[in-house]
């Protein structure tokens, strides 16, 4: 191989470092949550309700301020900003002042020096259904996920996977809250992925420690984790590396229609791929996984 980003035969010691590792990761959640509970998300129209539209100038770069104002009488809410190019802006709208169509009002005010290019437009009982139908999806994938786990392992490596998961899960709404991109139904759709992603590193990782717990069955749970995760290291790494490539060329050439969804999948993918190797492995040490148990259950496995 021409590209090596691991070295083969690697031999770092992670579990020297787990708690301090669990402590980082245990203190970093309890910020997101802390920021989703003071901050909250900048919710997109799928979910807070509203009208979003697109105008392009027809004449030079768009004035946010002058179309801020034009706006003001339209709608309590009113939210201009530059949208992918100077002469395109982003209206978002709450409801209307008056009874008469928002959009049509909007039209109007700007005039004929801008041209529409898309409008949308969400109940505020159709967002309330999508928070809710969005709650319940990432909790029906969670729960498929620890009854897979259950079946696929033991219960200490189903209960490791979704603890890690959850982790992910918390540090990407963190980071939508800390940096205020807008979350909406796309954003559902990356942290679907992202915990579908995550997961898949950590099954690796998880069945190479079950099959060293086979074969060497007197070594230390430390010695056999820390074997595991290094001979699996190169393939993780390099599955993210080639993933990031991708989803840079998303955040940074996409445009702002899927920056939501590319620049929370680019987080994504980094917190998966640590939490994979210094997350997911150290949370079994406390699970006496060399129990009578647990042997027999390998035995009869194998």
């Amino acid at each position: 191989m021409l590209l090596r980003f691991i070295p083969d035969n690697t031999k770092i010691p992670f579990m020297r470092a787990r708690k301090f590792v669990l402590a980082f990761s245990f203190i970093t959640s309890l910020i997101c949550l802390a920021l989703l509970f003071t901050k909250g998300l900048n919710y997109g129209v799928d979910f807070k309700g509203g009208t979003v539209m697109e105008v392009q100038s027809k004449i030079a770069v768009a004035d946010i301020a002058k179309l801020r104002e034009n706006l003001s009488d339209v709608s309590n809410t009113v939210e201009v900003q530059e949208f992918g190019a100077p002469n395109i802006a982003l209206i978002r709208l709450g409801d209307a002042k008056t009874g008469t169509n928002i959009a049509e009002q909007v039209k109007t005010k700007i005039g004929e020096d801008y041209s529409v290019r898309r409008v949308e437009t969400v109940g505020a009982r159709v967002s309330g259904e999508l928070i809710q139908s969005s709650a319940i999806a990432v909790a029906i994938a969670t729960f498929l996920i620890l009854i897979y786990l259950w079946f696929r392992f033991e219960w200490q490596y189903a209960v490791g996977a979704i603890l890690a998961t959850m982790h992910d899960i918390i540090l990407t709404l963190g980071f939508y809250s800390l940096t205020g991109i807008e979350f909406n139904l796309t954003s559902i759709a990356a942290l679907l992925t992202i915990l579908g992603y995550s997961l898949n590193d950590t099954v690796v990782v998880y069945d190479r420690i079950r099959e060293m717990l086979r074969r060497f069955k007197k070594l230390a749970l430390s010695e056999v984790i820390d074997y595991s995760i290094n001979s699996t290291l190169s393939r993780t790494i390099n599955t993210s590396i080639t993933t990031m490539l991708a989803l840079c060329a998303l955040v940074f050439l996409g445009g702002d229609v899927i920056y939501s969804f590319s620049s929370a999948m680019l987080f994504g993918v980094i917190v998966g791929t640590y939490s994979s190797i210094c997350v997911a492995s150290p949370l079994l040490m406390p699970f006496n996984l060399r129990s009578e148990q647990v042997q027999a259950s390998v035995v009869d496995n194998s």
